[in-house]
């Protein structure tokens, strides 16, 4: 058994990647994990200050969500996070977060596998490219770590659009096989 977090960056209702989180969920506790979905939707997540604390005291200085977010994700064996692709990019506030995720740099971490699942508008193959290399970018300072899959689902725009679409069968098969 593995500690999964799955991370929804959408703040939108009913969102498209949000709807692939809740499969990749689905998948991997069929498959007998221990997960925790984290949705950032209500969350108080402050832009980083870069005033560089977070390397002195282990913890970001700014009192938000960002710490509890950062506790359950050192203790996790499988991060994945859940993205709508905005302008070729991953969403604001996911970018925000993993900046304000700087504080784990050099604490011990357990996590191995991370996944993404992103949704855009677009369909076409490099849409969700630079999403997953600014993704590629935390990973790498994490060695032990790497990222063990990616599954984007292009043509879905407005909200639930995805209802119907194969792609939410392939994140169910993706979580259960972590």
């Amino acid at each position: 058994m593995k500690r999964v977090i799955v991370i929804s960056t959408s703040l939108r209702k009913g969102s498209n990647s949000d709807m692939l989180a809740d499969q990749f969920v689905k998948g991997a506790k069929a498959a007998g994990h221990e997960v925790e979905k984290i949705s950032l939707v209500g969350k108080n997540i402050q832009f980083c200050k870069g005033c560089l604390g977070c390397q002195k005291l282990g913890r970001c200085v700014i009192n938000d969500d960002v710490n509890d977010i950062m506790a359950k994700v050192l203790q996790a064996d499988v991060i994945c996070w859940a993205t709508p692709i905005y302008y070729y990019e991953m969403s604001g506030q996911m970018k925000t977060l993993i900046d304000r995720m700087n504080a784990m740099y050099e604490q011990d971490y357990h996590f191995r596998e991370i996944y993404l699942l992103t949704t855009a508008a677009e369909n076409e193959t490099e849409t969700p490219k630079r999403a997953e290399i600014g993704l590629t970018g935390w990973i790498d300072c994490y060695p032990k770590s790497h990222l063990a899959g990616h599954l984007f689902c292009g043509g879905v725009n407005d909200a639930r659009e995805i209802e119907g679409n194969t792609k939410l069968q392939e994140a169910f098969e993706l979580g259960e096989k972590i």
